[in-house]
């Protein structure tokens, strides 16, 4: 069992910065691959970033060369610094756990990018 606990949302304007964070708690973090995926208003959840337990990333296009995830297996933390927002960044943002025969998800923390 993995429970995943994020933070570091909130409002902000279109082209600032937050770094958001994700706490895990539960054992061999560092198997799991990790990810951050946001869902808008009325939108279907949607694949942010992902890292693998190796550390390869992937992004969502419209977030390359903005967004950046890494991961501190000794901290069990996942982060996601998402620079130069804009108001289609706002959302809800989840953290993703993928483990070898279960998938975990954290609450979520808001983030809201004013134009």
């Amino acid at each position: 069992q993995v429970h995943l606990v994020e933070s570091g949302g909130g409002l902000v304007q279109s082209g600032g910065s937050l770094r958001l964070s994700c706490a895990a708690s539960g054992r061999h973090f560092g198997v799991f691959a990790m990810g951050w995926y946001r869902q808008a208003p009325g939108k279907q959840r949607e694949m942010v970033a992902e890292i693998s337990s190796g550390d390869s990333t992937n992004y969502k296009d419209s977030v390359k060369g903005r967004f950046t995830i890494s991961r501190d297996n000794g901290l069990d933390t996942v982060y996601l610094q998402m620079n130069r927002l804009n108001a289609e960044d706002t959302g809800v943002y989840y953290c993703n756990a993928k483990g070898p025969v279960a998938n975990y998800w954290g609450q979520g923390t808001q983030v809201t990018v004013s134009s």
